[in-house]
């Protein structure tokens, strides 16, 4: 690290936890953020001023003005910018010295296979169903750990599943892919503004402790927040043995073309 480095990450310095050594672990990491909206927006922010060398953030949508009620990383000069493009000009604009691959294009379960293998960490800021089943899907081929958040209405959730452990649940374990499960959109339900905030910047927070190797990360606990009581809720989670997706462990070489599951 240069002198620039050293004041602007002093704070992170002065943490024994984290310190020169672990502020180099962050500036050498690689994180891959799915999705540059609500969830996405504090993440990427978060992760970019926080140091991470290389975020790649994924997304195939652009700013809408309805996005702004929440989407911290745009603003109106940016209404039609693909939204991954407006995450990256954010975050330089803040630290340009963290390397962002913005790409616009949708996280399909092929294309996310190619892009975990290389991440050091995922962070699922998606807001349906079956992308998070594909990223879980990825992440559980490669063995890479990810923090997935979800808000919608005043209801909020988060966990991380991180299948380095031999104990840890994947997504799937929590949420199976044929369980009875009602998706709707923010679009449909509306999202409360400073939630999508709350959950982002905690995903952020998951990320960073696994990027560094401290404290307990939040794998085998979701914890749900009721924002109108501002009420957290933890519930335990198990690894499933009959999992169709973890029951299996990665291997080195994963096929090229992911199951239907």
């Amino acid at each position: 690290m240069n002198d620039d480095d050293l004041l602007r990450y002093s704070r992170h310095l002065l943490l024994d936890d984290i310190g020169i050594e672990g502020q180099r672990r962050l500036l050498a990491a690689h994180a891959l953020v799915i999705g540059a909206g609500g969830l996405g927006s504090p993440v990427a922010l978060y992760l970019g001023s926080a140091g991470v060398g290389r975020i790649t953030i994924v997304d195939n949508d652009r700013v809408d003005l309805t996005n702004l009620q929440r989407q911290i990383a745009h603003d109106v000069a940016r209404i039609g910018a693909p939204k991954a493009e407006s995450a990256a000009r954010s975050i330089g604009a803040i630290n340009p010295t963290v390397r962002v691959l913005a790409l616009q294009e949708r996280a399909d379960p092929v294309r996310l296979l190619e892009l975990v293998a290389d991440a050091d960490v995922v962070i699922d800021c998606s807001d349906n169903f079956e992308t998070r089943h594909s990223v879980n899907l990825a992440c559980v081929r490669h063995g890479k750990p990810h923090v997935a958040g979800v808000a919608v209405g005043f209801d909020g959730q988060i966990s991380v599943y991180d299948l380095r452990s031999a104990t840890s649940p994947c997504y799937a374990c929590a949420f199976p892919r044929d369980a009875a499960f009602v998706d709707v959109p923010c679009s449909t339900m509306g999202v409360f503004a400073p939630l999508v905030g709350i959950i982002g910047s905690m995903q952020a927070t998951e990320a960073l402790k696994v990027l560094l190797g401290i404290g307990a990360s939040l794998s085998g606990r979701l914890q749900m927040l009721d924002a109108k009581s501002m009420a957290w809720t933890e519930m335990l989670v198990q690894r499933d043995p009959a999992c169709a997706i973890c029951a299996v462990r990665p291997t080195e070489s994963p096929p090229q073309t992911p199951e239907r599951y």
